[in-house]
């Protein structure tokens, strides 16, 4: 390992306490796992980065990792070269892949989060594919699973909820979310701390979503509780393990 060095915070060993409970009692990583991180550009995907490749000791499991960046015909990633510097510095190779989203668009059809999120997933497994990773990280973090199980109930009428891990049934690949146990708020401090939010990154299609109305809605009923927010968490606890494997993101 190189002579990298990370400045030890107090919010940076919470993430890092969370995300190796999380590993463990998941069996997230594993030995000579090859894992893609998904990067936004985001706080969460950039924290989610820096951590899996601090915690490298304490787990004591040898891994490699990498990083996917997606750029699109819509949002260009102004904080690109800040966060390759960032992942460079932390010695995970950077690439940078761009999707024409709206261009894949048929006539008539209008930009929105299920397709740019379909067309993204599609991406990240074809290049894992190719560069023969095995597994995916992605940085969604406890309030995200939080709010997808609302979504979900409300929206669908079913009770389900982000799994921490999900294979693929055609593919050698495997998603996981060693965020998890993390609340969004310990992942900003975290990134305050490490100088992670000058890589920031928002998408302008999300502004009025359905996700932003039930957080708010969420915020009301706990109060922004951590302890609430964390008996929600454990109350779907069987609805976060492997699901029924996935055959494919999108035809």
């Amino acid at each position: 390992m190189s002579n990298r060095c990370f400045r030890r915070t107090a919010a940076g060993r919470v993430v890092q306490k969370l995300l190796i409970k999380a590993i463990r009692e998941r069996n997230l990583i594993r030995t000579g796992d090859r894992i893609l991180i998904a990067v936004s550009g985001g706080k969460d995907s950039t924290v989610l980065a820096w951590a899996l490749e601090q915690v490298r000791p304490a787990l004591k499991t040898d891994y490699e990792l990498a990083a996917l960046h997606i750029s699109s015909d819509f949002c260009g990633c102004c904080k690109k070269s800040v966060l390759s510097q960032k992942l460079e510095a932390w010695g995970i190779p950077f690439t940078d892949l761009f999707v024409p989203i709206i261009g894949r668009l048929k006539p008539g059809e209008k930009m929105n989060c299920y397709w740019c999120s379909t067309q993204r997933r599609t991406e990240l497994l074809r290049y894992a594919l190719a560069h023969k990773f095995n597994q995916i990280a992605l940085g969604h973090h406890l309030d995200d699973i939080i709010e997808t199980f609302f979504m979900n109930m409300t929206a669908k009428g079913e009770l389900s909820a982000m799994p921490m891990a999900l294979s693929y049934r055609k593919y050698p690949v495997r998603l996981i979310r060693p965020l998890g146990y993390v609340e969004e708020q310990q992942i900003a401090a975290c990134a305050a701390e490490q100088d992670i939010l000058k890589a920031a990154c928002t998408c302008p299609y999300g502004i009025h979503s359905q996700r932003r109305d039930i957080r708010k809605g969420i915020a009301q009923f706990t109060g922004n509780s951590s302890a609430v927010k964390r008996r929600i968490f454990k109350a779907l606890s069987d609805l976060l393990v492997q699901g029924e494997p996935l055959d494919r993101v999108n035809p």
